[in-house]
């Protein structure tokens, strides 16, 4: 009773969502099993009270009004989420087609993720809600929370919207979560159509996925809106069979499936190419989060456990090009690309554009937070700041400014407990949509 049937996976509270629209799913989960599902899990939300309402504000407003001058350009955007291709698995021999994408695009050179596993990447990169909880929004009692993220707004553009995600339906919830995110369609395992490419484990493998998505992508209406995450480079790590020793092992478990991955991205962009929508699209490529298998000291820390790579790629733009080394994070994607395209939208973010002279990422991890401000990175844990560290210039964060640079450390705790309790406040009372 308590998991909710006898299917391959328990039921969770987000699965509310199968049964009726987002706003009866009061009626569809009753009490006893929600009190079943949230009993033992801490989502770790604190009813923190730092600054009052007028305070808050000031300090810290996650409301972002993105205005233009110019129409919205009309441009196709597809969203690429790369399993596990952290900074640790990039520039280093496994993937020489993203490292050739890279050149051709807007890099963001200081890119992280705003969580550890792929659950927390796409409501960060879809609706700008960084996981700040010690379970990921999707999976938490907080799920079901009206949010307005890329679907909804592109939705009313007139955009066709779909997720795709070649595993198991149901597999870390995208299913539902493409519901409540507002997409009007979601592609798994069994939606795809093409030759047997089974993995053994997961899914689909990610070159014949990705060849399937070029396929769907041409049927769509244009304008559309669509997502794709890749599995391949998920432990196990399986490649296909017929590409046994054709990729470098690397130096690391996950690094061949790394390659095959880069593989399949440029097989599916040779596809792309071929297609009438390909030069009116702006495509965005994420890792999900960095793997755990770092090899390089720089890696190891709690900067380089974050670090990803993130860019955007405008085929027909050669002038958006360029390496930007400001703090970028992957809640800045969606007021990046809406500000990019000049639709002007009123939006909750606790990310920013682009543009704009803001130059922060926060992340969390296990009741510890972390904010990079600038060149430096302030540890905050326990209701206080445990470490303060110039990045840039200390790259294994050896040297402890804390107790040297008091006036920084507490313009910096000013700002982060200001986010820290918006985001409380936000999430516990159903605010992260007007």
């Amino acid at each position: 009773m308590g998991r909710g049937g006898f299917q391959k996976k328990p039921i969770k509270i987000v699965d509310g969502i199968k049964y009726g629209a987002l706003s009866n799913t009061a009626l569809v989960l009753n009490t006893p099993f929600t009190i079943l599902k949230t009993i033992a899990k801490k989502d770790d939300i604190d009813n923190v009270n730092y600054y009052n309402a007028k305070e808050l504000k000031s300090i810290y407003n996650p409301v972002i009004s993105l205005q233009s001058d110019k129409p919205p350009t009309k441009k196709n955007v597809v969203i690429l989420i790369l399993e596990s291709f952290g900074n640790e698995n990039i520039e280093r021999g496994q993937t020489p087609f993203l490292d050739s994408l890279i050149t051709k695009s807007y890099y963001f050179k200081n890119a992280f993720a705003n969580g550890k596993v792929s659950i927390d990447a796409v409501p960060s990169l879809l609706s700008s809600i960084p996981s700040l909880m010690n379970n990921s929004f999707i999976s938490s009692s907080f799920s079901l929370n009206k949010i307005n993220g890329l679907p909804k707004i592109f939705k009313k553009e007139g955009y066709n919207t779909s997720f795709f995600h070649g595993a198991f339906n149901g597999s870390q919830n995208f299913d539902q979560y493409a519901k409540i995110a507002g997409f009007e369609h979601y592609f798994g395992k069994d939606q795809y159509e093409g030759k047997e490419a089974f993995d053994g484990t997961w899914g689909i493998f990610d070159e014949e996925f990705l060849q399937f998505y070029a396929t769907k992508l041409t049927s769509f209406k244009q304008p559309f809106f669509s997502s794709l995450i890749t599995i391949s480079s998920h432990n196990p790590y399986t490649i296909p069979e017929k590409y046994k020793g054709k990729f470098p092992k690397g130096t690391t478990t996950i690094q061949e499936s790394i390659a095959y991955t880069d593989f399949a991205l440029r097989e599916f962009f040779k596809t792309a190419k071929k297609q009438n929508w390909y030069n009116n699209t702006l495509f965005v490529i994420s890792a999900d989060h960095t793997s755990s298998g770092g090899d390089l000291d720089i890696d190891k820390t709690n900067i380089g456990k974050f670090r990803i790579p993130i860019l955007f790629f405008d085929p027909s733009n050669p002038e958006f090009t360029g390496v930007n080394e400001k703090n970028f994070q992957q809640i800045d994607v969606m007021p990046s690309i809406l500000d990019y395209l000049n639709i002007k939208t009123e939006m909750v973010s606790f990310g920013k554009s682009y543009k704009s002279p803001e130059n922060f990422v926060v992340y969390y991890l296990q009741g510890t937070y972390h904010y990079i401000q600038d060149d430096y990175y302030l540890v905050f844990a326990n209701n206080q700041t445990i470490g303060l560290y110039n990045w840039k210039k200390d790259l294994l964060l050896k040297n402890n400014l804390m107790h040297q640079d008091k006036s920084r450390v507490k313009e910096y705790e000013k700002f982060l407990k200001a986010y820290i309790q918006s985001f409380n406040e936000r999430i516990t009372n159903n605010k992260l949509a007007f």
